[in-house]
């Protein structure tokens, strides 16, 4: 039961104690079964008592209880003044318990229990006023304890007994009739007139010593057959010559009482006031009465308790002595609740009356009345006993009252519930149920429904916190503070406990210290007087004896520390101070996980939650919070516990660091280092996790050098050749416009080599303003083995990154995982820090948690410690979004197999710089040098230059003309700036053997700069080892750039084609395209029907003269070639004759094609089909044109020679016609008859016929079908001008007929010229009955008509 109980001056305190050398476990399981009787029924108490010792026995009938408290340990002798004002408060009574054994007698276990009690009694108290000793049998040992023999004062239990519960019950009965008896023999003396002078005599009186009681009452027979073999005490206040009073009596098993003695059920107050009359009214009778009450309530008799209080009241009612008179009122509020609890008892729920009083309303008044009248109380004596005895009684009823409200509220009404918690506290667990849900919603339902508030209760219970405490004892101020603190704590009053609980470890450490300082004053006798006890530096305490001693350090006892250290952490803790967030290993070398779990390196690991570096607002008065931190390191230091001092300076300076200054931090770190030293000298082994946060901020790999970086392919392209148009087209260009596969793909591996090293930078961070050292970090790593070394003795500047790297090898092939760090700080234990690589979804969920998190800072007002940051955390919505499922993923590199080496030994540039002219083709030669042991089996070479990149992305933007995408194309893949041409040339190179490349660089306008790339790899080896698990190999490679300049010194344009039969073939004509040096081909052109002209102008845009040639290479003709010399800033125009030709329908009418695999969803051409189909003719013809001209230049002074493109010439309709065969060939001849009248050719010179006017000719027109199928024609006659030209018959839709494949008609048109000059005449053969295109053939003629033809 607690000590400040409200139903406490009604119980009976008896003190429980062990005998002997029983076990721990055994005492405390017989002195269970003692402690659960809290009660003993009046009528079951035995009664044979006569005289005065019949005064407090109950009636037989009696339906009444005992109420009994087991404590834990007798008052202090400080409290011996109070034995008459409160006997309540002393042990009545002793029982002792002793485990008998064959080795352990029970003559040996009455002797130490006779001693035992004499120890604890103080010297001149009254009690205790009975004793027993319970020997309990073994049960190893039963029959053989001699638990037969009977000794007076103890009584032997065997260990076979059945109902032995029901034995100690009748026990307890015997002693508490023993108890009551005494009872009477102390009242008995009281109502003397010496005893009422000394109970009238001060605040607190005491018993009179024997020589001042009269002889007429020590005469008397007030003895008792004695059940005891103790001594009479003769020092005993009640012991006087010829009085049988004994401090204490006892009763064993086997007791006869003769009879019993019938008395009055009742002793009222008339008896008792003819026995007062007659001792003298020298002093008032009230405290008299007041004690007679008390004695009363102890053995259960509240109708007489209550009587003789009310005649108390009465005469303390003149206002002379305030504090008996509020002790009356205490013990009158007590009787109410007794007599209501015996009226009630069978109520199982608690009742709230909702009236307008209370039902315990009168009852607080009278407790109020009694605070306040011990409040109000002068003490006169200047003795510092009295302060603190008054102190203590109105501190008790302070709690007294406390206790009545918290029952109420606590059970959630007033009833049989809150009856009990007022009588026996400890006896039902209903209190703490109710009070265990902490919420806010369920402490204010509570208090609703019992009409008790919570704040009522704090305003009561604060009226014991005052100056008045310092005038308590150690002991009783624990104890009313520890109260205290119970009480805020069930309340939900966390703020108020923690400020109590400061004060409980104050009381604590106090009596530490003075424990402390007495033991030194023991312990300096026996060293000798000239000693000094001093403490080291350390805190270890030492005696130094003189010079040349020996030092000896005392041992601590740490038992109790972790105790104290617990009430600090809770206090702190309410004041936002977390003194665990560092927490200390378990053992040195860190094998086990702490907070945060572990793997399989057996190292604490670092929340993934908590490496979310989210701020957190701040939380308390900074203020106060390091004076809590500075309260909690002085308590650390005077237990002494060197660990916990680190622990909490580490702690504060994790948590606080931010609110700390600079000179805090600087001390708390050296006083944990300080700390941590001290108890290495002493040979301790401490160990704390790593405090500073965490302090990895990045884990990177530094990438490898280009040429040792080892590039990932498939092994399908070591039997496929690769084309160009992967590499310069696939490589960079998706095949579809829009592939939403493509931004989710996987990213990049990290690849490294077996047995090479690699590098790793890792970022750490101090926040701090001191130095922060390191003692050893290290990588976290899983998969293959991987050697590196730590990085040790390690010192980060203040508020500082500070970047470090650690070098390491893989011994093995296979993956590769970088988890983390694992730092250890001086002195602590190692911990790892996991460092993920946050995907897409862990940054948007980041993301989303911080834009939560700002947008609830200072918008959501939490509710008193709901504040605090590690409790608004768990509260905020942030908090509810979902958490990932997926594992984090961290740093993961694919170790893969050794890799050969080679280097660039030597090249034939200078300065890698090549300057060339448009077109001009120049080989770089590069020397290759295997520098590592292992063989080279695969050797390929690639390009890139700068005209690459902005063609690909024109090609990527799909902005391009399906002509002008066509080109493209084609410049990228057909005229490459750099090639090898000479790819089987080498196959193998051998370790440390030289090869030599030869790469050709064309010369290409817009090219500025360009690289060679040459990927080599040991292919044989690992494609048998990879392929049946992988489809992959690797290689590496070596990079060589290369500085391009181009010179564009010739441009070609106006491109032209026309027909031979239009040009002017007069002399004068010949001699000036006699310069462009095409007279001589001349005569190859046999009917000029079927050739055309090619005419383009060459000009030359640089500083030296260059000779351009244009060859001609046509099936069905010889080879032919036109040069031509083009000055410095000059044009020329080049001509050659090309013979016309006519390409398939099914060519003509395919598709522009696309060189790539581009896929085209939607076509953006809007041309209609007739336009369509004329864009692809003249692409077709315009393609197979070039094929047959080509162009060439070289310098007229040097060896420099190139190719000249022709591409960017365009081909029109006009020049379509002309370079296109017609499907009939129609052919037109001027016949005149001769003078005989055989027919004959006009005559044809320089391209026209030359005839003369008014003469009758013969126009003939043949007309030969070209095609393969048959056609019906007609035929369409042109005369310009017409009007001077008579014909005879139509002009239009002369009906040729049916031609068949290769068959050949002629139509004969007589016509006449009638004057002279130029006549042209046309002929048109169409199909008949085609809607459009029937034109499938035409010719024209020119003839000059003159005088003298």
């Amino acid at each position: 039961m607690n000590s400040h109980a409200f139903a406490a001056l009604a119980h009976i305190q008896i003190l429980v104690l062990p005998v002997g050398p029983i076990p721990r476990a055994a005492f405390e399981k017989y002195a269970a079964e003692i402690r659960t009787f809290d009660s003993i029924r009046l009528g079951d108490i035995p009664t044979g008592m006569k005289d005065e010792r019949a005064r407090f026995m109950p009636n037989p009938l009696s339906s009444g209880y005992l109420y009994l408290n087991y404590p834990s340990h007798p008052p202090p002798p400080r409290h011996i003044p109070l034995s008459l004002f409160r006997p309540s408060h002393f042990t009545l009574g002793i029982i002792g318990v002793a485990a008998c054994s064959s080795s352990y007698s029970l003559t040996s276990a009455l002797k130490q229990f006779e001693n035992t009690v004499l120890e604890i009694s103080p010297e001149g108290s009254t009690f205790p006023l009975a004793k027993v000793c319970f020997a309990f049998e073994d049960e190893e040992s039963a029959g053989s304890t001699g638990l037969g023999h009977t000794l007076p004062g103890i009584v032997s239990i065997p260990s076979v007994m059945g109902n032995k519960k029901l034995y100690i019950g009748t026990l307890l009965a015997d002693l508490c009739s023993h108890i009551l008896a005494e009872l009477g023999r102390v009242y008995h003396v009281l109502e003397s007139p010496i005893g009422n002078e000394y109970l009238n005599s001060a605040l607190f009186p005491t018993l009179p010593s024997p020589s001042e009681i009269p002889l007429s009452l020590s005469s008397g027979n007030f003895g008792y057959p004695s059940y005891s073999s103790q001594p009479e005490l003769e020092s005993s206040g009640l012991a006087a010559p010829g009085i049988q009073i004994k401090r204490s009596s006892t009763v064993g098993p086997g007791v006869s009482h003769a009879s019993l003695i019938q008395r009055q059920s009742t002793l009222g107050p008339p008896a008792v006031r003819k026995r007062a009359s007659a001792v003298g009214a020298v002093s008032s009778h009230g405290r008299l009465y007041k004690v007679l009450g008390d004695l009363f309530l102890l053995a259960g008799r509240t109708e007489d308790a209550s009587l003789w209080y009310a005649e108390a009241i009465v005469l303390f009612k003149t206002g002379q002595d305030p504090v008996w008179h509020a002790s009356v009122l205490e013990g009158m509020a007590t009787v109410f609740v007794l007599d209501t609890w015996s009226a009630g008892q069978g109520l199982q729920s608690s009742v709230s009356n909702n009236g307008v009083k209370e039902p315990w309303a009168d009852i607080y008044e009278q407790l109020s009345q009694a605070i306040a009248l011990y409040h109000k109380t002068p003490v006169s004596s200047e003795l510092s006993q009295d302060h603190s005895l008054l102190a203590l009684t109105y501190c008790t009823a302070v709690m007294r009252q406390t206790s009545l409200l918290f029952c109420t509220w606590s059970t959630k009404g007033w009833g049989a519930l809150a009856f009990a918690s007022m009588l026996q506290p400890g006896s039902t667990s209903y209190t703490q149920k109710t009070t265990s849900d902490s919420s806010w919603t369920n402490l204010e339902r509570i208090s609703i429904v019992s009409g008790v508030s919570r704040s009522q209760i704090a305003n009561t219970v604060s009226q014991a916190h005052g100056p008045w405490l310092l005038h308590l004892g150690p002991h009783e101020r624990l104890t009313i503070l520890q109260s205290m603190a119970s009480i805020y704590s069930s309340l939900g009053y966390k703020r108020k406990e923690a400020f109590i609980l400061r004060e409980v470890i104050s009381c604590i450490m106090d009596l530490i210290v003075c424990g402390r300082e007495e033991n030194d004053i023991l312990r300096k006798p026996d060293v000798g007087s000239a000693n000094i006890g001093n403490r080291s530096e350390n805190g270890d305490e030492v005696n130094i004896v003189g010079k040349g001693a020996v030092g000896v350090r005392q041992n601590e006892i740490l038992e109790g520390n972790q105790s104290i250290l617990k009430l600090l952490v809770r206090a702190c803790k309410v004041l936002g101070v977390d003194l665990e967030a560092v927490s200390v290993a378990k053992a040195t070398d860190a094998t086990s996980s702490e907070i945060g779990g572990g793997d399989s390196n057996g190292y604490p690991v670092e929340d993934l939650e908590g490496s979310a570096d989210v701020a957190r607002e701040s939380f308390g008065w900074s203020e106060l919070q390091v004076g809590v931190i500075r309260e909690a390191i002085a308590v650390a230091e005077a237990l002494p516990d060197s660990l916990a001092v680190a622990q909490i300076s580490l702690s504060a300076l994790r948590t606080m660091h931010s609110v700390l200054a600079s000179n805090d931090q600087y001390h708390l770190y050296q006083t944990a280092g300080r700390a941590l030293a001290a108890m290495r000298r002493r040979g301790d082994a401490p160990a704390v996790e790593y405090w500073a946060g965490n302090p990895i901020m990045t884990l990177a790999l530094l990438p490898l050098a280009l040429h040792r970086l080892p590039i990932e392919n498939l092994c399908s392209i070591l039997t496929a050749k690769s084309s160009a148009t992967n590499s310069l087209l696939s490589g960079t260009i998706d095949p579809f416009l829009y592939n939403p596969r493509k931004s989710s793909g996987p990213q990049s591996k990290n690849l490294i080599v077996q047995d090479e090293p690699i590098e790793l930078t890792i970022t750490l961070r101090n926040p701090y303003v001191f130095d922060l050292e390191i003692q050893n970090i290290s990588l976290s790593t899983t998969g293959v083995e991987f050697e590196s070394s730590p990085v040790s003795a390690l010192v980060i500047p203040p508020n500082t990154l500070y970047p470090i790297t650690i070098v390491g090898t893989a011994k093995t092939r296979g993956i590769l995982v970088f988890r983390g760090c694992i730092v250890q700080a001086p002195w602590g234990a190692p911990r790892e820090f996991l460092l993920p690589v946050p995907t897409d979804a862990d940054q948007n969920l980041f993301a989303r948690r911080q834009s939560a998190v700002k947008c609830e800072s200072g918008r959501t007002k939490y509710w008193g410690l709901d504040s605090r940051p590690w409790e608004k955390d768990g509260k905020r919505l942030s908090a509810l979004l979902p958490s990932l499922k997926k594992p984090p993923q961290f740093l993961q590199c694919v170790v893969v197999p050794e890799q050969p080496l080679l280097r660039i030994r030597w090249t034939s540039l200078t300065h890698g710089a090549v300057m060339l002219y448009n077109g001009e083709e120049s080989t770089i030669r590069l020397t290759l040098e295997n520098i590592s042991a292992l063989p080279i089996d695969f050797l390929r070479l690639s390009f890139e230059d700068s005209t690459i990149g902005p063609a690909q992305e024109a090609l990527s933007e799909g902005e391009l003309s399906v002509f002008e995408m066509y080109e493209t194309e084609y410049d990228l893949l057909h005229r490459k700036a750099f090639s090898w041409r000479n790819e089987k040339e080498i196959t193998n190179i051998l370790p440390n053997q030289k090869v030599v490349l030869s790469v050709t660089c064309v010369g290409k306008v817009g090219c500025a700069h360009g690289t060679v790339h040459i990927s080599y790899s040991q292919v044989n080896q690992e494609h048998e080892e990879q392929v049946p698990a992988s489809d992959v190999f690797y290689t590496r490679q070596l990079s060589y750039p290369v500085t391009v300049t181009v010179y564009h010194m010739l441009e070609c344009h106006d491109l032209s084609l026309m027909p031979m039969v239009d040009v002017d073939y007069d002399y004068d004509s010949i001699n000036r395209w006699a310069s462009n040096s095409v007279v001589h081909l001349l005569p190859e052109v046999d009917d000029l029907a079927e050739w055309c002209l090619f005419a383009i102008d060459v000009r030359n845009t640089y500083g030296l003269p260059f000779e351009v040639t244009f060859e001609r290479e046509q099936a069905g003709t010889e080879s032919a070639a036109v040069s031509s010399t083009v000055p410095p800033g000059s044009m020329s125009r080049i001509m050659l004759p090309v013979k016309k030709f006519r390409l398939s329908d099914d060519q003509i009418s395919q598709p522009i094609p696309t060189l790539s695999d581009r896929q085209f969803v939607v076509g953006k051409s809007k041309l209609s089909i007739e336009e369509e189909q004329a864009q692809r003719e003249l692409f077709w013809y315009r393609e197979e044109l070039l094929k047959i001209v080509s162009a060439r230049w070289k310098e007229t002074n040097g060896d420099r020679h190139g190719d000249l493109s022709l591409r960017q010439q365009r081909l029109t309709l006009p020049m379509l016609k002309a370079l296109r065969t017609d499907v009939v060939q129609v052919d037109l001849t001027l016949i005149v008859d001769n003078p005989d009248g055989s027919p004959q050719e006009l005559d044809y010179s320089g391209g026209k016929y030359i005839a003369s006017p008014n003469e009758m000719l013969y126009l003939r027109v043949e007309a030969v079908n070209s095609s393969l199928s048959p056609l019906v024609m007609t035929l369409d006659l042109v005369f310009d001008p017409a009007e001077q030209v008579l014909s005879e018959g139509v002009s239009s839709n002369i009906a040729i007929g049916k031609l068949k494949p290769d068959e050949t008609k002629a139509v004969e048109v007589p016509l006449c010229f009638l004057c002279t000059g130029r006549f042209e005449i046309g002929a048109e053969a169409r199909v008949m009955g085609a809607l459009r295109d029937s034109r499938v053939g035409a010719s024209r003629v020119c003839i000059s008509v003159r005088e003298d033809g």
